[in-house]
Formats: structure tokens, sequence, C-alpha cells
């Protein structure tokens, strides 16, 4: 059974690797074929912002990619392409780098600017996690104002009794 799931792992691995390579081809393909045949684009800026994207993406070969022994059998599937955590946000990179390559070809290098996203974005996944975390751990340190404020409040039956002098409730 277990065979079987690595099986599973390793076809899939290989459609997601064989699709992102073809994507990657057409896409920077026809960047290069319309920067040498038309239009003049910078090079430079072209390295810098691509070469996060084809880091990735060889980084991914190298540790989804499944081996084979020499009769055929599974040796490693690789990999789980679609884990959550820091494997999708790299798929968001390579999938971004795609739309900046794009609006390069149609707009011209202003569209490089749309790469300022990434960074954002990583800052906004960085702040919402230091934050749940921080709420997180505030449950540890004791008691809360808010705790105090709800505890003085009790329910509208106690507060009635306490203001006609009755009983009034002790918290602990």
């Amino acid at each position: 059974m277990a065979q079987k799931a690595a099986k599973t792992l390793a076809a899939r691995n290989v459609s997601i690797l064989n699709r992102t390579l073809f994507l990657t081809l057409g896409i920077h393909g026809t960047f290069w074929l319309l920067r040498l045949l038309f239009l003049r684009r910078s090079v430079t800026s072209y390295v810098l912002l691509s070469a996060p994207s084809l880091i990735i993406q060889f980084w991914f070969e190298r540790i989804s990619r499944p081996t084979f022994g020499p009769n055929g059998e599974l040796k490693r599937s690789g990999e789980d392409l679609e884990a959550k955590g820091l494997t999708e946000w790299m798929w968001d990179v390579v999938y971004w780098t795609y739309l900046c390559l794009g609006l390069v070809i149609v707009i011209g290098d202003y569209g490089w600017w749309a790469y300022i996203v990434v960074p954002l974005y990583s800052g906004w996944l960085a702040w919402t996690t230091f934050k749940g975390a921080r709420q997180g751990l505030a449950g540890f340190s004791g008691a809360n104002g808010n705790e105090q404020e709800s505890n003085q409040a009790g329910s509208k039956r106690q507060q009635k009794l306490e203001k006609r002098g009755g009983q009034k409730v002790q918290y602990r």
C-alpha cells in the first residue's frame, strides 16, 4: 500500500515538474524572442528578477524528480510539491515571476515593478505569524485586563443583587 502512495506521488511530481518546465520555456522563450526581434528590454533586470524563480525551479527538480532503479522500480518518489508552508510560498514566487515576465512582454520594463509585491507579501506573512504567536502566548502570562473586566461585569442578576445590597459575589 505504501508503494502505491509513493508511485502516485512520483507520477504527480513528474506531471507538475513537466508542466512547470514547459511554462517556463514558453514564457522565457517568448520574452527572448520578442526582445531579440522587436523590443529592447533590460537584460540586467531580467537576470536579477528571474533568477529566484529559476533557482527555485532547479531546487524543485533536484528534490522532487523521482528516481528509478536500473530495472524500472521506483527508488525515490521525491518530495511533495503540494506541501504547505515554504513550498507553497516558493510556488507563489514562481507564478508571480511568470506574471511579471508577461507584464514585461506587454508593457515593457515597467512590468518588473510588480515584483515588489513578493517582499511586501513576505513581510506581511512574517508580521501576521509573529502577531498570532504573540497573541497565542499572551495566555501564559496570567489574567489580562479583559478577563478582569468581564469578571467584574457578571450577569445582570448578580449586578441587581449587588446594587440592592444583597449578596455580594466574590470572584477568584
